[in-house]
């Protein structure tokens, strides 16, 4: 048999190596693509609650890229504090229709029980009704404990803004308070 000289294939330390370059690529390409696809579902780490959107200043400064003076790097709070107020309405019946989620606006309509003597509800006069919290979410309707009177009322949470809270609580102090379905 003949002797050949050994085999050399060239190239091929060149070829496993833009291999392994390509593979690293397409690795890398991978990573960003998810990195952005967390950022843009806005990914928290646990123990972190979820804030909401952020305030339309943080959207406009985002949108161009420049950051306002003195902004915090992180999400800013909601700029309006909601809370929860309980809140008795006159109407009983109306208050059982209602859900946990559902939209209202609060009337106070004037007081018509007798104040003084002669048995008036008011100067002679009849006073508007006026709308004191106007979307108002129903996050609670609790059931009452025992008999109660119609006359009574019935009470419902409702989530608004710290403000409106307020003058629910002054308003149901001294009217009867109605609710409408928005």
């Amino acid at each position: 048999m003949p002797v050949f000289p050994p085999l050399r294939v060239r190239g091929s330390r060149h070829r496993l190596r833009r291999a392994v370059r390509r593979r690293r690529r397409a690795m890398a390409a991978g990573l960003a693509v998810a990195a952005a696809a967390l950022a843009a579902v806005g990914a928290r780490a646990p123990g972190h609650p979820d804030t909401g959107p952020p305030p339309p200043g943080a959207v406009a400064a985002a949108s161009t890229g420049v950051q306002q003076a003195g902004a915090p790097s992180r999400p800013a709070a909601k700029a309006v504090d909601v809370v929860s107020a309980p809140v008795r309405i006159a109407d009983a019946e109306t208050v059982r229709l209602l859900r946990p989620g559902d939209r209202v606006d609060v009337i106070a309509a004037p007081d018509s029980s007798p104040v003084g003597a002669g048995g008036s509800g008011g100067a002679g006069g009849s006073v508007a009704a006026r709308l004191v919290a106007s979307g108002a979410r129903v996050t609670d309707v609790p059931r009452s404990r025992g008999p109660s009177s119609p006359d009574e009322g019935a009470l419902v949470v409702l989530s608004v803004p710290r403000a409106t809270a307020t003058a629910l609580a002054g308003a149901g102090a001294t009217s009867r308070l109605v609710v409408t379905w928005c």
